[in-house]
């Protein structure tokens, strides 16, 4: 069973890191504005402005800064400013034997995806795909916020994970698989075959979501997926959007799913709101979630955070 990180309650410290690409230092306050509006407190990171090109710092520095966190007994969660290029980087500079010892709550996607998969597989720690530092906004959508506070701040289990009205999960082959969920951006996920922070799908439910690929990129990566096992060692699919995604040679992001993952034969739900798009469900990467595609439904078996 996965290590459950403590729970985040009003008053907490909040540690800010950059662990990817810098974010602008007007929009990092803004929305540190924010967070205290919220009644938390906040910790910085040292290199949290910095700016040194694609990413914000050496990978070193950048990991020390995470490492910092979660040795600090004060910080109850770390929340990256964003995720952008070069998370991977400072994956090789981690203790996983620190970090297990000293579990917190940490959220992101995008390029964050690979911290959180990571940290489960080498630390055993449920993570969560969800918001960043640049989410805690004013017109940040409702319904964000109650799955991130419903997943991290409740013991509520077990726990449905529901689109908004108007954007309908759609589930494709129908089937019934209880497991791990795993998974997040295709881009990052793909960039780690190959290396010792490679994705373990075996007996896993996989999700999966982009922005910004054109469709020859999405079949790219489905490529790689399928010749690397990790389609075929998952036990179901779950497909988010793909914001921004533009049809290449008339096949459309949905044609994709059509043809590489239907014919797999695993239960394969998509439409799934969480990631780059506006509206973000909160995962718990690590956690037991039940997959039913014939009732057409997704919720989580377990609490994600412990008292």
């Amino acid at each position: 069973m996965a290590i459950k990180p403590p729970l985040l309650q009003s008053g907490d410290t909040i540690g800010l890191v950059t662990l990817g690409s810098p974010l602008d230092a007007n929009i990092i306050n803004m929305r540190i504005q924010n967070l205290r509006d919220m009644g938390f407190n906040i910790a910085f990171g040292r290199h949290m402005y910095s700016w040194q090109g694609i990413a914000a710092a050496p990978a070193e520095q950048r990991s020390e800064d995470v490492m910092n966190m979660f040795r600090d007994p004060s910080i109850k969660m770390i929340l990256p400013t964003r995720g952008g290029t070069g998370v991977q980087t400072i994956l090789p500079y981690l203790d996983f034997d620190v970090i297990r010892e000293n579990p917190k709550l940490i959220s992101g996607y995008s390029d964050i995806t690979v911290l959180l998969n990571s940290l489960y597989q080498y630390s055993n720690l449920i993570t969560f795909h969800s918001l960043m530092l640049i989410d805690f906004r004013p017109d940040t959508p409702a319904y964000n916020y109650n799955h991130f506070f419903s997943a991290t701040s409740t013991l509520v289990s077990p726990r449905i994970i529901e689109n908004p009205p108007e954007m309908p999960l759609m589930s494709l082959v129908p089937g019934n698989v209880t497991g791990a969920i795993v998974g997040g951006n295709i881009a990052s996920i793909v960039n780690t075959l190959g290396t010792p922070f490679e994705i373990d799908t075996k007996g896993k439910i996989l999700f999966l979501e982009e922005i910004n690929a054109p469709t020859t990129m999405i079949y790219r990566y489905f490529t790689q997926l399928q010749m690397s096992g990790k389609l075929d060692d998952s036990i179901g699919i779950i497909m988010g959007e793909c914001i921004n995604c533009l049809a290449s040679y008339g096949s459309t992001y949905e044609n994709l799913i059509n043809e590489w993952l239907v014919p797999l034969g695993k239960p394969l739900m998509v439409n799934l709101a969480t990631g780059h798009g506006l509206y973000k469900a909160t995962i718990p990467i690590g956690a037991r979630v039940n997959l039913n595609t014939t009732k057409n439904t997704l919720t989580v078996m377990e609490p994600t955070v412990s008292p």
